[in-house]
């Protein structure tokens, strides 16, 4: 009896370990699902299922330093889509699912 308890928690150990290391990001450059005001995926905006709603892409793109934000639109790829302006010019602007902010 004793010997299946220590069987057994080695194989629970090794889970474990095993499940833990498929959360590390691997070294082809995947980026992080949310973007920080330190980080942007340099491939945004990046197409897919966007659950950020219209008010707070609007604050997101508005953080990002853009002003006048108008006709937001959520395209097919799951991308936001606006235009806004910054410095003085009139930009078409997008959020994707990630957070990203880009002008286009």
């Amino acid at each position: 009896m004793k010997n299946i308890i220590i069987v057994a928690a080695a194989l629970m150990s090794a889970a474990t370990t095993a499940s833990l290391a498929q959360t590390t990001p691997s070294s082809e450059g995947e980026t992080p699902a949310v973007a920080t005001p330190d980080s942007q995926n340099p491939t945004a905006p990046v197409e897919g299922a966007n659950s950020f709603t219209e008010a707070q892409a609007k604050e997101r793109i508005e953080e990002a330093g853009y002003t006048d934000v108008s006709g937001l639109k959520l395209d097919d790829k799951g991308v936001w889509q606006a235009t806004a302006m910054k410095e003085g010019k009139s930009v078409s602007v997008a959020l994707d699912y990630q957070g990203n902010v880009t002008a286009q």
